[in-house]
């Protein structure tokens, strides 16, 4: 049997982006290129120039592609098929069982880092509630190097990925903890300089229209009671036994809690609750002090 022609990089991204399209995928010419990229190892800027030059895919490559956009046409996250989420500076490993990050959640983690810096104290602890893969505690270590920075979780799953990302990354400002976000850290009450949390805030009733996230992120990162926000009234609390006085509390949210939030951080005696927009213009983080 003859061995099927090589086929040029343009020519498979081609193929891929039409396949992509055809599935509903938003985005169908960069993960194209992200799939390539993944098969032949080179970033999408080292593909495009390949592209330039008229490299091809190998045979072996190409079938191996060709599984890989089935599986990104049939809705699987990108992320899960590559293994890979970038995060600001950092490139994290994820799969099943974790939420994958969002670029939407950089700006919870800037705000964070730009907190943290503006701090007088030269050692301040800064803690994640429901750190996931790990995004934005290792994202807030390594850019606030002075900063000990402790991230909680209480999913096996996600735990795993995220002292895997911490072993990688390297941070050793940064302490991966399991526990339960009521009784987590009580060594530390009243010290905490900052807390900050993406917590599950969907509604239970609010199913997910995106097949990536209604079928392939874990449940229990998703989905914050009848309101969506059963796991932001445990960041209020345990963040107000974490705080030092002066210190403060970072939520990430959906675009209409922003003042059902203030509202319950007013009532459990937070100061000055505020919320601020994404680059969308929606209302995405509320901060109050202690």
């Amino acid at each position: 049997m003859d061995t099927p022609p090589d086929i040029s990089l343009a020519a498979a991204r081609a193929n891929a982006a039409a396949r992509l399209a055809a599935a509903g995928i938003t985005t169908p010419e960069v993960d194209a290129e992200l799939l390539i990229g993944h098969v032949v190892d080179l970033g999408r800027g080292e593909l495009a120039a390949a592209m330039v030059v008229g490299r091809t895919l190998a045979p072996r490559d190409a079938e191996l592609l060709d599984d890989l956009v089935s599986r990104r046409a049939a809705r699987e996250p990108l992320q899960h098929i590559t293994g890979t989420a970038y995060f600001r500076s950092l490139r994290l490993a994820v799969g099943p069982g974790v939420f994958v990050p969002r670029p939407e959640t950089e700006l919870l983690a800037q705000y964070a880092i730009d907190e943290l810096r503006a701090l007088p104290e030269a050692d301040p602890i800064a803690v994640d509630l429901g750190t996931g893969s790990g995004a934005i505690a290792l994202s807030v270590a390594s850019e606030v190097p002075h900063a000990t920075v402790y991230a909680v979780e209480n999913s096996v799953d996600a735990f795993v990925w995220a002292r895997q990302n911490a072993d990688s990354v390297g941070a050793t400002n940064a302490t991966i903890v399991f526990d339960d976000l009521a009784h987590a850290l009580a060594r530390l009450d009243g010290t905490v300089s900052l807390v900050v949390s993406n917590p599950p805030y969907v509604p239970d009733a609010a199913v997910p229209r995106d097949p990536e996230v209604r079928l392939h992120d874990p449940a229990h990162a998703l989905y914050g009671g009848p309101d969506g926000l059963d796991v932001v009234r445990q960041v209020s609390a345990t963040a107000l036994r974490l705080l030092r006085p002066g210190g403060r509390v970072l939520i990430e949210h959906g675009e209409l809690q922003g003042e059902p939030i203030r509202d319950l951080l007013a009532a459990d005696g937070w100061s000055s609750p505020a919320t601020f927009r994404d680059l969308t213009q929606r209302d995405r983080i509320t901060s109050a002090t202690r």
